[in-house]
């Protein structure tokens, strides 16, 4: 059955505060337009087929456009701002504070802007950390540094009392929360407790996750200037590898459930061999397994290169049974098992090979932006900003169809999204590498193990939409 949506947006009440931003209300004079309520983006954009084609303008396909509105919620001058970072490191972190901070203070007039350190932490009297005051002054040259001019952490989203305890003290009327989807199922949980006291805050979240796993949204933020990095990581490697007898490169990547950003660096390298990726199962032993598959690699080309995501291959090691801070599984480390299975494969058969390991995550993670990328902060922080001073709360901002929108964060935390083996990308992919469609040796193990799996991600869906 056919999945439905819901991407209506909730408005903390009727807009009557004309903006302080002078656009234009019609076409033809030059300069750019406000966005009208009534503005949409169609979700569901392609046909499949023509002659039983609808055209389906309901809220379960229509997505509301982001972007300045001729009329706000908010009254800038009384308006106290707030923004905090969680998670783990992504790059874009500090051109989005930046971006946000900025718009605020230059476009709408705001003038206090609180940052508050160390993520959810930050909100907590316990933990020590006092907000920084935030201006174009202290962050105007942020973004040329990795991480987090705020400081992140894990954990601390479930403490929702005391977080709106704190917006409450601070008279913050709108929280800007940049993370990956726990931490927007927290700020959901944080924007619910503070309906329920009867404040007017809008909570507005800029969706944070190097491993692209947001469902609907083209991109996340940081996605791009990790795989540009990751691909010099394989080029590295690549160099190591084929200047060796039977030399192999092994490269870890980051993608705990989905493979994107080991996919995308095997297109954009050119050089890889094979990409183990979460979604996509393979064995290690038999005539169809990825060990027979490089052993005739090497007989072939005397070297090849390895890329693995982190969540790939779990199934072959013991679990680890642990969770962090995060609520995320903590997984065993593939790079290292494979490393020890390749050099013990190939030990047994007595063929020397010279065999490199490089994990280049954290390097990735902490990076400076590319320009593209830098670009996409800047506009996902200015659109954060229209959403909120107009008065929408429990939302994200991000990029659907290259055209920004404003989405519920009940939709985009309902479940990850994750590489299609049977879609376009992974069969590029595949062109890319050489390497066989699948490398199990019985395909109907892989069904069923693939069947549980699936069952296993819409119980956990389930559980995310009943909370």
């Amino acid at each position: 059955m056919e999945e439905k949506f819901d991407f209506t947006i909730e408005q903390l009440g009727e807009c009557k505060v004309p903006s302080p931003i002078e656009l234009s209300k019609q076409h033809g004079e030059f300069r750019a337009n406000y966005v009208k309520d009534t503005s949409f983006v169609r979700y569901k954009v392609n046909v499949y087929d023509a002659e039983n084609c609808e055209n389906e303008c309901t809220k379960g396909n229509l997505m509301q456009k982001a972007g300045p509105r001729e009329y706000i919620y908010f009254n800038p001058a009384h308006v106290t701002a707030g923004i905090c970072t969680c998670g783990g490191l992504c790059p874009g972190l500090n051109d989005v504070i930046r971006a946000v901070v900025r718009c605020l203070w230059y476009r709408y007039g705001v003038k206090r802007i609180k940052g508050f350190r160390f993520g959810y932490k930050g909100f907590f009297a316990d933990s020590g950390y006092d907000t920084v005051d935030l201006n174009p002054r202290v962050v105007d040259d942020i973004h040329k540094i990795g991480g987090s001019f705020l400081g992140t952490s894990r954990g601390g989203g479930n403490r929702v009392s005391d977080i709106v305890d704190s917006v409450e003290s601070l008279s913050i009327n709108m929280l800007f929360i940049v993370g990956g989807d726990g931490t927007q199922r927290g700020a959901l949980d944080v924007a619910r407790e503070i309906e329920k006291r009867g404040l007017k805050v809008a909570v507005v979240g800029i969706p944070k996750t190097v491993d692209n796993d947001f469902v609907f949204i083209d991109r996340s933020f940081g996605f791009e200037t990790a795989v540009e990095k990751a691909r010099e990581a394989v080029n590295a490697i690549h160099m190591e590898a084929v200047s060796q007898v039977n030399g192999i490169g092994v490269v870890k990547l980051m993608g705990r459930e989905s493979g994107f950003i080991a996919t995308a660096t095997a297109l954009a390298s050119h050089e890889t061999n094979f990409c183990l990726i979460p979604e996509v199962p393979f064995d290690m032993d038999g005539p169809n397994g990825f060990l027979s598959h490089l052993e005739q690699r090497l007989k072939d080309r005397h070297h090849a290169v390895v890329i693995v995501a982190e969540g790939a291959g779990q199934e072959h090691m013991q679990s680890t049974n642990e969770h962090d801070a995060s609520g995320n599984k903590k997984l065993s480390d593939i790079g290292v098992y494979l490393c020890n299975k390749i050099n013990e494969y190939f030990a047994n058969k007595n063929i020397h090979v010279n065999l490199k390991y490089v994990d280049p995550s954290y390097q990735v993670r902490s990076s400076v932006t590319t320009a593209n990328d830098s670009i996409y902060c800047e506009r996902l922080g200015n659109n954060a900003v229209h959403a909120a001073m107009a008065g929408k709360t429990k939302c994200v901002v991000g990029l659907v169809h290259d055209k920004f929108v404003i989405i519920p964060t009940t939709m985009v935390t309902r479940k990850r999204n994750m590489v299609d083996p049977e879609g376009a990308l992974w069969r590029d992919a595949l062109d890319a590498t050489g390497q066989p469609i699948l490398m199990v040796n019985n395909i109907a193990s892989v069904t069923e193990r693939m069947k549980k799996n699936a069952e296993e991600e819409e119980r956990k869906a389930a559980e995310k939409a009943m909370k």
